[in-house]
């Protein structure tokens, strides 16, 4: 019948009158009706009928708002809605069509189509009635909320009808329409609904509380008993929505939730989906716990129940407690054998479905605990050939993950052929899981990095091939025996590379590793060739790459002379500035052999092979600012614009000394944005305008560059009669306290107020005080400022912690409110105010510094001037312990690496800081932090900067 009905009256003749043979006997005479034959004529009628669907035009092309709206008028006619209801029908899938194109109807409009659409309540037809219930639905939310009333009493009519199909849809409906206001008419229905013996009425009535819930919480709560009642019927799906909405009535109250859902796991619930929901709930209860899983009775019992759920009769209860318990916090590698185990069993499943759930579980766990899926390798392997590219995938990363050294090769081979049959973003995926092999295995690295330089030269996109190049370098970083032949395949690879950005960012490499390498000259080539091969932006990234040979190189510094000249005459203003630039650092006479005006456009000089001695002489000697060339900018581009202005200010001083350079440049402090919230980018700049009110004083202008500003410190309660803030200036050799006073009462003038410092009895003296600048006159809610100016005491270290006491001293003239005048002594009587005391901490000596390559900036400090530490910190959770660090020492994370990696809870987390401490000295620490049950946060740091005593003051922060 089946067959009859797919194929034509002559198609079908063809098959009838076919002589049905045997194999054999098709064998025997080559001909007759075959399998493949069958396949062949079905795909032919496949194809048949989608031309015939393609060449078919839409019902809904010609449609127009003004005729359907006129056809509508027909639901006034009480013979058509009950006759005709497939007519009516027809007309709300137009209406429908119209409005979902964007064609929006007018108040007028929609409120007529409202009044016919009650009409159609007349009809008892169920496909008709559900019509309706979509249209309603649909145009709900964009009309006006008095035309929803037309149609409210309608539906409130059919929640009391004796038709289940009417009483689910209508509270579906109303549950969309109603607000808080009208919820109290029909919440006696819906109760009523949650209890029904139906469950389609059940599971309506409690999704709808699902909604309803946003926007009338309090209503919804008191529907607590009706939803337990639902809990326990028999129906699959209830059993679902009452969990779903009774754990959306407790979710604030942590015991209630705690002890629903200890209930429901002595097996209350016989639901799967119900299920799933429950060890969803329970995950996340005890990840919110903290900590090891299994150290609390909470945890042990949430163990067992998902070990027990792994023998559930569902599959997807089995794979939802597999992949709980592989995701439980501070787990260990033998409690997850048996999570493993059903993982193992879904490896070999008919269905592509469990099979991808299972290779994705089993890659988190790899990523934690790589040795715990080693058993699973054989089963893994034979799904690299698998249909589904997304299973294949995750197959080949897990193997790469947990493969041994030895089967490095083999799955290389298997790679080769797999890659070229995956889409970009999968083949991205097996490229970061190479890097990560590699780095595990270093020996292996001429393998893993031939092979990701082979697909360099295939096709792909621009990510795919960054995520080679990225890789590549990161290799180069971390394993030198790679740097070589690593850069060889890079600068192959912009041979045909057709992505600018990948080629600068090779370019900018090879200038940096390059000079540095065995045979230089040998990449001097496929530099040049970019110079004349590409576009502006690449040739511009070569001409500097090139002067930062010829800076680094002097043998090579007078053949790549010529090459830079040949670029003096580029039709690109920024290629030929450069080139301009360069030629000047390096000490190179430009108008002297410089093309001249009767040269013809686009001539060159000759090359001189004599060029590449090594005592080739230049025309003037090397500038001092060479170094221009080959150091990155110490600073971002948004610190310096910020700088530029505070040194604009600062220079109007007029001061001769003070010359513009990089390191009279104020240092300042900026903070990256958050990635969880939106940040202007004038936000991440601090103390520009803080230290601009320092350079207007003269005392203080002499003292040289801010290198950092803190923000305001409160020294008295902002209700109290004189409010004092702190801030505190660090510059190369100085502190200089800027205090902001402000009086709050009428009927005084405050005169010469000033801040009076001691150091604490228990402070060791670290400053001296040297000068004071004091605020002359306070009136009623002004804010004036007065200075304090500290100096490193002789023989202590610059940076060192301080603690002061702190009074506010003045003088106190009467006057009178009203007019100002003075009333009784004008020269007023001494007076003082105590404050909170002030403390300075190493942390306000460091400025966040924002570096591009932590790693390679580590090692370019001395590892003598290393400091370690290692500390037993109070704290038991990991992102409060590293916020704790991070602004302890006042340094910037770097790498991301303030970010917890949600899959390697429990385990060992690093930390990247970087900073630049007073005195322009870069600094950097790598923290390593652990969370333990019996010792709390286990912290080891190291510390690296120029000067020992400074890593040992920053080390010394966490104390």
């Amino acid at each position: 019948l089946s067959l009859s009905l797919l194929l034509s009256a002559s198609e079908w003749r063809h098959f009838a009158g076919t002589k049905m043979t045997s194999p054999l006997e098709q064998a025997d005479d080559g001909g007759g009706l075959t399998i493949s034959s069958m396949v062949k004529e079905f795909q032919g009628l496949k194809d048949k009928f989608k031309r015939e669907d393609a060449d078919s035009p839409s019902p809904f092309s010609d449609l127009e708002k003004a005729t359907v709206l006129q056809e509508c008028r027909v639901f006034s006619d009480s013979k058509v809605v009950t006759e005709s209801p497939r007519k009516c029908s027809q007309l709300i899938t137009k209406l429908l069509h119209i409005v979902t194109q964007g064609d929006a109807m007018s108040s007028s409009e929609v409120t007529e189509v409202f009044f016919g659409v009650t009409k159609l309540f007349q009809s008892s037809d169920a496909s008709l009635r559900r019509m309706i219930y979509f249209f309603i639905k649909e145009v709900a939310e964009t009309c006006n909320p008095d035309d929803i009333i037309i149609v409210t009493s309608s539906l409130t009519k059919d929640m009391n009808s004796k038709e289940d199909l009417f009483r689910a849809n209508s509270i579906r409906v109303l549950a969309k329409m109603i607000d808080a206001t009208m919820l109290g008419a029909i919440e006696r229905y819906i109760k009523q609904a949650i209890v029904d013996r139906n469950a389609m009425v059940s599971s309506s009535a409690l999704v709808a509380g699902t909604h309803l819930i946003r926007g009338s919480p309090d209503v919804v709560r008191r529907w607590v008993n009706e939803v337990q009642e639902a809990l326990h019927s028999s129906s699959d799906m209830v059993q679902f929505h009452a969990l779903s909405l009774l754990y959306e009535i407790k979710q604030h109250d942590r015991l209630a939730i705690s002890k629903l859902v200890t209930k429901l796991t002595r097996g209350t619930i016989s639901s799967p989906l119900a299920t799933c929901l429950l060890i969803r709930y329970i995950t996340t209860i005890v990840r919110d716990s903290g900590g090891n899983a299994l150290a609390s009775a909470t945890g042990r019992a949430a163990y067992q129940f998902l070990e027990l759920s792994l023998r559930h009769r569902s599959e997807a209860v089995i794979y939802e407690a597999a992949k709980a318990l592989c995701n439980l916090p501070g787990i260990e590698e033998r409690d997850l054998g048996p999570a493993v185990a059903v993982l193992q069993l879904f490896l070999s499943s008919p269905k592509s479905t469990l099979r991808l759930a299972a290779m994705r579980a089993l890659s988190s766990v790899a990523i934690a605990k790589p040795s715990a899926v080693i058993k699973c390798n054989d089963d893994m392997e034979s799904l690299i050939a698998d249909n589904n590219r997304s299973i294949a995938t995750f197959a080949i990363t897990t193997l790469l993950k947990t493969g041994s050294e030895s089967s490095v090769d083999r799955l290389m081979k298997q790679i080769s052929s797999f890659m070229n049959e995956i889409a970009d973003e999968f083949k991205i995926v097996v490229v970061t899981a190479i890097r990560e092999l590699c780095l595990k295995y270093p020996l292996k690295h001429r393998v893993l990095v031939g092979f990701l330089a082979n697909f360099l030269r295939e096709e792909g996109g621009f990510e795919f091939k960054k995520a080679i190049v990225d890789a590549i370098i990161a290799l180069m970083c971390v394993i030198s025996e790679t740097k070589e032949s690593s850069l060889f395949h890079l600068c192959e690879f912009i041979e045909d590379c057709e992505f600018t950005a990948l080629s600068t960012q090779i370019l900018h490499l090879v200038g940096i590793v390059g000079p540095t390498t065995v045979a230089p000259a040998r990449y001097i080539r496929f530099v040049y060739n970019r110079v004349i091969l590409e576009n502006a932006a690449v040739r511009a990234a070569a001409i500097t790459t090139l002067a930062k040979f010829a800076a680094r190189l002097p043998a090579l510094q007078a053949s790549v002379s010529v090459l830079l000249r040949r670029s003096l005459r580029d039709e690109d203003d920024e290629v030929r500035d450069r080139a301009t630039v360069a030629l000047r650092l390096l000490g190179e006479n430009i108008t002297k052999d410089a093309p001249g005006d009767g040269e013809a456009e686009g001539s060159q000089r000759p090359f001189r092979q004599d060029a590449l001695a090594a005592d080739s002489t230049r025309d003037l000697p090397l500038q001092p600012e060479i170094h221009l060339l080959l150091e990155p900018l110490p600073m971002s581009f948004a610190q310096l614009s910020a700088a530029l202005k505070e040194f604009e200010v600062a220079g109007s001083r007029e001061d001769d000394a003070l010359a513009l350079s990089l390191t009279t440049l104020p240092v300042v402090d900026y903070t990256r944005p958050s990635s969880q919230s939106a940040v202007p980018a004038s936000a991440s700049l601090s103390s520009s305008n803080d230290s601009a009110e320092l350079y207007k004083i003269p005392e203080l202008a002499t003292l040289g560059r801010v290198h950092s500003s803190t923000s305001p410190i409160q020294l008295t309660e902002s209700e109290t009669e004189y409010v004092v803030s702190c801030i505190k200036h660090i510059m190369s050799e100085h502190v200089v306290l800027e205090f902001a006073i402000t009086n709050t009462i009428s009927d005084q003038l405050l005169v010469d107020a000033c801040i009076v410092i001691e150091q604490a009895p228990d402070s060791p003296q670290h400053y001296d005080h040297v000068a004071s600048v004091h605020a002359p006159i306070l009136r009623c809610g002004a804010t004036e400022r007065a200075w304090l100016i500290l100096r490193g005491s002789p023989g202590s270290t610059f940076g060192a912690p301080a603690h002061f006491l702190a009074e506010l001293k003045f003088r106190v003239v009467e006057i009178d409110p009203a007019t100002g005048e003075f009333e009784g002594d004008e020269e007023g009587f001494p007076e003082d105010y105590p404050l909170e005391d002030i403390e300075i901490s190493t942390a306000d000596f460091v400025a966040k510094a924002d570096i591009s390559n932590f790693r390679q900036a580590w090692d370019s400090l001395e590892k003598d001037k290393e400091v370690f530490q290692k500390y037993s910190l109070q704290f038991k959770d990991m992102e409060v312990a590293i916020d704790a660090v991070i602004s302890c020492l006042g340094m910037q994370p770097e790498d991301g690496t303030n970010e917890i990696d949600k899959s390697r809870i429990g385990m060992p987390h690093t930390l990247h800081l970087s900073g630049c401490f007073a005195g322009n000295l870069d600094i950097l620490a790598r923290a390593q932090l652990q969370v333990e049950d019996k010792l709390g946060c286990i912290l080891k740091i190291a510390v690296r900067s120029p000067q020992l005593e400074v890593s040992e003051l920053i080390s010394d922060c966490i104390n």
